[in-house]
C-alpha cells in the first residue's frame, strides 16, 4: 500500500499595488519557479475566508507576508502559529482587509487550521500606492523563499 503523500501549500499573501505590501505575492512567484512537484503555491489577498480556503486539509501551509514590527526592512521572522497565536505588533496591522493574525484566530475559533501553519513575515520599509519595493525587502524575499522551499522539501520527505 502506497502512503499519501502530505498536502503542502504555500501561500503569498499581498496587495501588489502597495511597495513592499507585495511581498508575499514576491515569494509566491520565486517558489513558482523553483517548487518541486507536489508543493502548491497560490497567492491571496489576505482576506480571512480566502486563507481557510487555501489551506483547508493541508497537512502544512506556509504563509509569507509583509510586516511591519520595527525591526530592519528585509528581516524575516519564522513563527509556527499551529498552537499559539501570532504576536500583534508584527502582524496586527495590514493594508489588505484583517491582519494575518486575526486570520488566523478565526480559523483557530471556527476549527478551520491545517495541520501545521508556519508564518513568514517579511519586514516592510514602505507601503506606498505605487512604488517599488525597497531592496532589503527583496532580499528578504529571495530568504524567505529559500527557507519555505527547504521547509517545503522537508514536509514532502525530499529535501
Amino acid at each position: 500500500m502506497t502512503e499519501t503523500p502530505p498536502r503542502v501549500v504555500a501561500i503569498g499573501i499581498g496587495n501588489a499595488l502597495r511597495a513592499d505590501d507585495a511581498a508575499g505575492l514576491a515569494v509566491a512567484a520565486r517558489l513558482r519557479s523553483e517548487a518541486p512537484p507536489g508543493i502548491e503555491i497560490l497567492e491571496r489577498d489576505g482576506d480571512p475566508g480566502a486563507l481557510m480556503e487555501a489551506w483547508a486539509g493541508a497537512d502544512v501551509a506556509l504563509v509569507a507576508d509583509a510586516v511591519a514590527s520595527g525591526a530592519p526592512a528585509g528581516e524575516v521572522h519564522r513563527l509556527d502559529a499551529t498552537e499559539v497565536p501570532l504576536p500583534a505588533p508584527t502582524f496586527g496591522c495590514s493594508t489588505h482587509a484583517i491582519g494575518l493574525g486575526e486570520a488566523v484566530e478565526l480559523a483557530r475559533a471556527l476549527d478551520r487550521m491545517p495541520g501545521r501553519l508556519v508564518v513568514y513575515g517579511i519586514e516592510g520599509a514602505g507601503w506606498e500606492a505605487g512604488a517599488a519595493p525597497d531592496p532589503a525587502v527583496v532580499r528578504g524575499v529571495d530568504a524567505a523563499a529559500a527557507a519555505i522551499l527547504g521547509e517545503a522539501r522537508a514536509a514532502l520527505g525530499s529535501g
